[in-house]
């Protein structure tokens, strides 16, 4: 897998668990489960130089 394979579903991934995380309760285990996800994904797209300015819904 190229970087830029990784970087492209690194970035949809992101999005769906941003839009689980807004179908979620706040604080409810299912949340904190996709925090941690949202959290690596965050991690990972920021060392491979994204900018998540534009596509951070959450911003935790």
């Amino acid at each position: 897998m190229t970087e830029k394979e990784m970087i492209k579903i690194s970035v949809e991934e992101f999005s769906r668990v941003q839009d689980w995380m807004e179908l979620s309760e706040k604080n409810s285990p299912v949340y904190n489960s996709l925090k941690k996800r949202y959290l690596d994904l965050k991690a990972i797209l920021t060392s491979s130089g994204v900018n998540l300015t534009e596509i951070d819904r959450i911003k935790e």
